[in-house]
């Protein structure tokens, strides 16, 4: 037991004591054979100073072990992990939530009204079955738009070594911490406090993160009214074409849902602009859909594309850069001289007693049965009887019966 009872001021009945700790997804890791390490009273809580079961466990390979911080009932008031003090249902600072739910921080600071207001939140939470008054709320459009829907594993990195930075690790590859450099001392999120985390005051990754939402793009509708359909981005095979009309119903008539799961993707045609207008606005940066966030996006148009003018297309182009320029014409003079002798170039009459196309007779073979005439040698030729058709395989030999 890391504290005595006689050195600690507290209750005894007031310890805590559990068999397995409240975490989020990335804290616990994404090794199903993990070793926990549990010791009853271990530790005090970081924000209530009450001993309580600790847990110390390695969420995977390459991770730094990890342990909880605070106890219990700490947690279960605000509804965070025990270690990262991350909103267990949203994955965000409990500034971030608390700025969207508009949840106010009734938590005292002081040691004698926080002990009475834990023990009066125990009873209340003891009634409630432990669900906090954070949990179960509606969600609204920014925590829609900042909720981590999976796990974000490489917070669990061990941490930098301070003797890699200084140029004195001599384990090398061994080593068990990072060989990184760290971040600007003058960062703010170099300057994290557990207690600020925890009440929601000063935290400077809320603060990053309300700025990212306020500077997140908005999507512009296009210009062509006759466009109705919307593109549904990030589609599985989990999710199913009914799914899909569950979430988008709401917001108008739909002609048709036509999903392509070979590109994990679905296209939603409403009948009325009114209705896909709607559901931009309604689904865009909010839309999850068994926990996998939808990318939303207006649908091109079907129609022809837009013919361009005269005067566009005679419109010069504007010159790359880094080309040569054109070369000068060559003069008028230079044009008219044959300088190949190509004018005087004599023509080939054809044979005699030929006319139109020139056709090789032994290219084609004549029709079985059918004897062609012989043409006679033009004058001035030489006739070969190697020449004569019927001497090639087309009609049988005196000889062929014998």
């Amino acid at each position: 037991m890391a504290l005595s009872l006689g050195n600690n001021t507290y209750n005894r009945q007031n310890w805590e004591t559990s068999d397995f700790p409240i975490l989020c997804q990335t804290c616990l890791g994404d090794n199903p054979y993990m070793r926990m390490m549990r010791e009853k009273y271990g530790k005090e809580c970081t924000i209530c100073n009450r001993p309580f079961t600790t847990f110390r466990w390695c969420p995977g390979a390459n991770m730094r072990y990890k342990k909880t911080e605070i106890c219990q009932t700490c947690s279960k008031t605000k509804n965070v992990c025990q270690t990262c003090l991350l909103d267990l249902e949203y994955g965000l600072p409990v500034q971030v939530r608390d700025h969207a739910l508009k949840l106010q921080d009734n938590i005292p600071r002081s040691d004698v009204n926080r002990e009475y207001y834990q023990q009066n939140n125990e009873l209340a939470l003891g009634k409630s079955g432990g669900q906090s008054s954070a949990a179960g709320k509606a969600p609204n459009e920014l925590l829609m738009k900042l909720a981590r829907t999976a796990p974000y594993y490489k917070r669990n990195r061990p941490h930098i070594c301070s003797f890699w930075v200084k140029g004195e690790c001599k384990r090398g590859e061994e080593c068990p911490y990072r060989h990184e450099m760290p971040t600007d001392p003058n960062d703010p999120l170099s300057n994290q406090n557990i207690k600020d985390r925890y009440y929601g005051v000063d935290d400077p990754v809320a603060d990053k993160l309300l700025k990212r939402a306020a500077d997140m793009p908005k999507l512009a509708p296009p210009t062509d009214q006759s466009i109705t359909t919307i593109y549904v981005g990030g589609i599985d095979a989990n999710i199913k074409e009914q799914d899909l009309k569950d979430n988008f119903y709401q917001y108008g008539e739909i002609r048709n849902i036509n999903m392509v799961l070979k590109s994990g993707c679905a296209f939603i045609n409403f009948a009325t602009r009114e209705g896909a207008e709607k559901a931009i606005q309604g689904s865009f940066n909010k839309l999850i859909i068994k926990g996998r966030r939808m990318k939303i996006l207006w649908g091109k148009g079907q129609g022809a594309p837009a013919v361009k003018s005269a005067q566009e297309e005679a419109k010069p182009l504007p010159p790359v850069p880094g080309l040569p320029p054109t070369l000068p014409q060559p003069p008028a003079e230079l044009l008219t001289h044959d300088f190949f002798g190509l004018a005087a170039a004599p023509t080939i009459p054809l044979p005699p007693g030929v006319g139109g196309i020139m056709r090789n007779p032994l290219s084609v073979p004549p029709p079985r049965g059918i004897r062609m005439p012989v043409l006679p040698a033009p004058p001035g030729t030489v006739h070969y009887p190697s020449q004569d058709p019927h001497r090639l395989g087309t009609s049988k030999s005196k000889g062929a019966d014998n």
